[in-house]
């Protein structure tokens, strides 16, 4: 069974099938705490820079057997201890060059030092 915890439809795309994903709410997002750290110039335009400190996942159920959880990438790589956590990977795009969908699901992996 795969749950799609995103915000949004997921559609994998394989060969000429498409595969729809319906998102479950609430989705899977990370807590975080914002600390203004300055500006920096972009093209003369000034813009807000702020330091991001990730503290844990909001809305993410227990792991169970048999179940795969689609989130969003970053909530993955937060939790790559969790070999239930996948994400949308390889983008499939149409002629316009926007992403439709994609072909195959991605999880972290962690490298030890």
């Amino acid at each position: 069974m795969i749950r799609n915890l995103t915000p949004h439809p997921i559609h994998v795309v394989i060969l000429e099938r498409m595969i729809e994903l319906v998102p479950e709410a609430p989705p899977a997002r990370l807590r975080q705490e914002a600390a203004a750290a300055g500006y920096v110039d972009m093209d003369g335009t000034t813009v807000e820079l702020f330091d991001i400190t990730v503290d844990g996942v909001d809305d993410l159920p227990e792991a169970q057997p048999g179940v795969w959880l689609v989130v969003p990438r970053v909530v993955a790589d937060a939790c790559s201890e969790r070999q239930d956590l996948v994400f949308p990977y390889r983008e499939v795009r149409d002629r316009a060059g926007r992403v439709v969908g994609c072909a195959a699901l991605g999880r972290p992996v962690r490298r030890d030092p």
